[in-house]
């Protein structure tokens, strides 16, 4: 029996420093998160703080479409 919507959906995190900046010229990459949401609770997009090895300090991680 499959299920229909799920309450808790996958979403994956990514940085908006990194992106914006382009990345640093140094290192190569985006960091990004996978993280789950509940539908109901958070409908907007989500955005955390996280720890980003790419910058070297916490910066915003805000959900991505797949």
């Amino acid at each position: 029996m499959a299920k229909g919507k799920d309450v808790r959906i996958p979403v994956i995190l990514e940085c908006t420093a990194c992106v914006q900046n382009g990345v640093n010229k140094a290192s190569t990459g985006i960091s990004r998160y996978i993280t789950q949401k509940n539908r109901h609770n958070t409908p907007n997009r989500l955005e955390l703080l996280k720890f980003c090895p790419y910058c070297y300090k916490h910066t915003i991680h805000a959900e991505i479409k797949k």
